[in-house]
């Protein structure tokens, strides 16, 4: 296979001509499964009809002006973001990890504004992912994507996950924030006690700290509410947005209380796709279908649904399968073999997944699953476990005899 795409990406020689609804249709006519959602992205599936309208109408119409002229389409979602949830602005860009820069770049420039430009470092957690950017990276804090270039950039502090003595040790007179994912999606689907992000509130408010919530990958329904940080009693300062927000056309925001973002004045930062009229359409479509009556029910019920399949599915080959994680439709499955043996099991059934770190398959269906799609998931994921059964009998007699 060649090509002249650079080859970051050890890429599955698998390629989509088109999708539907959670199908995905290769050339040759093969469906699969999608129960990846292009990471947690297409989160109304393929060839919506109401994303198609959107798109295509605003096609015609302009595509791209940039920033130096109003938006009517990206005020209007603003507005509708800020009135669903805690902020008071949201600056949008492409992608999740601008979404990150954004955030960082705001907490630190809070703190100059308020005459303490020596707070400027963040505390963040083993495990997680915060994007690839260099500032990024060096937030997440991984040494697998930090080697090779060069000095990580000065400013983060990671601590043990959900530590709060080592998170309250971390805090010193140069700390400006925290920044966290009230989910660890890449982290293994880790979630973080509610209880632990109670006690983060409570520090930044003793401290004159900002909380920063990563809602890149658990944002815009994926976890049954729009966001994850309407169930967990506790509310952030600013908050990381991407992924889902376009249901397929690159979008990121940030958003945040008019306190936090009160040093990003005009000339402090800025993007030149970002807010375009084009990705704007999309988003007030995806706002249109999933806050729309019902929608986050179905999803609670189809998770409820799913879960309850997947612990049976767990109980009747504990020998593959250890633990289901996650809330939602952001479940993990952590396994016992390879979790990479279980993706191409999976793939092998026409279902695709992702992996996570912890060993985990992620399983992240678009949200408009139904019945059917459960019932197709489950006998795909059956016959997965029965051939890794097969392929490390020795785990499987122990588990047997235990």
């Amino acid at each position: 296979m060649n090509s002249h795409l650079l080859p970051t990406y050890a890429r599955v020689d698998l390629a989509f001509e088109r999708g539907e609804g959670a199908w995905l249709v290769t050339a040759d006519g093969d469906r699969y499964l999608d129960f990846t959602s292009g990471v947690a992205v297409n989160a109304l599936g393929h060839a919506h009809p109401r994303l198609l309208s959107a798109l295509e109408d605003q096609a015609r119409k302009v595509w791209h002006v940039s920033n130096l002229y109003r938006i009517p389409e990206g005020e209007r979602l603003a507005d509708r973001l800020c009135e669903a949830t805690f902020a008071d602005f949201v600056f949008f860009q492409n992608s999740g990890a601008e979404a990150i820069e954004c955030a960082i770049k705001m907490a630190r420039h809070y703190q100059f504004s308020n005459g303490k430009p020596e707070r400027f470092r963040i505390i963040t957690f083993e495990g997680a992912f915060h994007g690839r950017t260099l500032a990024a990276i060096a937030a997440t804090g991984n040494k697998k994507y930090l080697e090779g270039y060069g000095p990580p950039v000065e400013g983060f502090d990671q601590v043990p996950f959900a530590d709060l003595e080592a998170t309250k040790k971390a805090v010193g007179p140069a700390t400006a924030g925290i920044l966290i994912e009230p989910i660890m999606g890449e982290g293994g689907v880790r979630v973080v006690p509610h209880s632990f992000l109670r006690a983060l509130r409570k520090l930044c408010d003793d401290q004159g700290l900002l909380l920063i919530f990563d809602e890149i990958q658990t944002g815009i329904g994926r976890t049954g509410d729009l966001f994850c940080y309407q169930h967990t009693g506790v509310t952030p300062d600013i908050m990381a947005v991407a992924k889902a927000l376009g249901g397929g056309i690159p979008i990121g925001a940030c958003l945040a209380t008019a306190e936090a973002s009160k040093g990003m004045t005009a000339g402090t930062h800025g993007s030149t796709f970002g807010g375009n009229p084009l990705a704007m359409a999309c988003g007030n479509a995806t706002l249109d279908v999933i806050t729309a009556d019902g929608f986050l029910d179905r999803v609670r019920k189809t998770s409820l649904a799913l879960k309850q399949r997947l612990a049976e599915l767990k109980d009747r080959h504990a020998s593959v399968i250890a633990e289901v994680r996650g809330e939602g439709l952001l479940i993990g499955l952590r396994m016992v073999p390879p979790a990479s043996e279980m993706v191409d099991e999976l793939r092998n059934e026409k279902m695709i997944t992702v992996g996570a770190g912890d060993n985990v398959v992620r399983l992240l269906p678009p949200l408009i699953i139904g019945e059917n799609e459960i019932a197709e998931a489950f006998a795909r994921l059956d016959r997965a476990c029965v051939k890794l059964e097969k392929a490390h009998p020795r785990q499987a007699a122990k588990e047997a005899a235990s």
